[in-house]
């Protein structure tokens, strides 16, 4: 029998949580998969209940990780869940940066203070999460960084503010990766398409809505959070040991299917 695929190491999920208990977004379904393959995982979120609902999850098949309450805008914050991973468990190996947020609009309609929230939470967080995650990785002999990007960074539809904050975030990872491999830190993206998580069903879709973005994809069926958690394993896996820079579009086809513009 094979071992767990992340056996030994320790990973920090940004966004661990959920906007509903019961739901599986990108972030929780990230840590619950890094956990059943045997990473101890710090669940980082703004919200500790939505962090402890993943815990329990995680604790319930078996698992070994830690809630941790915090703003991933706020450098003293990121500076404090490095700490409490290495404080905790010795060492650091994974950061899945998961904290994102929309902004719809155009340059015209968006105004200044919501802009800068989205690329504050969209792309400060991100520098700022791994500005202290990477000295950490690299005391520990290297590891993986996975940003969360989206298709609309290559395929944007109406959310300029959001769309940027995205395309910034994969300048962001291949910057990173380039700076950072000499540490033996590999960075790379995943880009979620139109999948169906509790961020999506939260802000109220109807069922027509839906099937319409389930029949935007080539392969005809809807995406979930299991989908990004799946593929950010993969990602922060020795399995994929010669893979960095790259973004993985995740989204059933989409970007080969759909117009510019709905």
């Amino acid at each position: 029998m094979s071992k767990p695929r992340l056996e030994g190491k320790v990973a920090i999920v940004t966004g661990a949580g959920s906007q509903l208990d019961e739901g599986v977004g990108n972030g929780r379904a990230a840590a619950v998969l890094m956990a059943r393959e045997g990473a101890r995982v710090l669940l980082v979120d703004r919200k500790r209940e939505a962090a402890e609902a993943t815990l329990a999850m995680i604790r319930a098949e078996g698992g070994e990780a830690a809630a941790f309450e915090a703003d991933v805008t706020q450098d003293a914050d990121c500076r404090a869940m490095v700490e409490a991973a290495v404080s905790r468990w010795g060492r650091l190996d994974i950061l899945d940066n998961n904290v994102g947020i929309g902004g719809p609009g155009t340059v015209v309609s968006v105004d200044e203070e919501a802009w800068d929230r989205v690329m504050r939470v969209n792309v400060k967080g991100m520098m700022l999460a791994s500005k202290h995650a990477v000295p950490a990785m690299a005391a520990s002999g290297g590891g993986a960084i996975v940003n969360i990007s989206s298709i609309a960074a290559m395929r944007p539809h109406g959310l300029t503010p959001y769309a940027t904050s995205k395309g910034a975030v994969i300048a962001l990872t291949q910057a990173m990766a380039g700076d950072h491999a000499r540490d033996g830190i590999r960075v790379n993206c995943v880009a979620p398409g139109p999948v169906y998580t509790p961020m999506v069903y939260a802000a109220g879709m109807s069922d027509e809505q839906r099937e319409r973005r389930r029949n935007s994809s080539l392969l005809k069926i809807e995406g979930s959070g299991w989908d990004i958690g799946y593929a950010v394993l993969f990602l922060a896996s020795d399995e994929a040991r010669y893979i960095t820079g790259v973004v993985l579009p995740v989204d059933g086809g989409v970007l080969l299917s759909t117009p510019n513009r709905r």
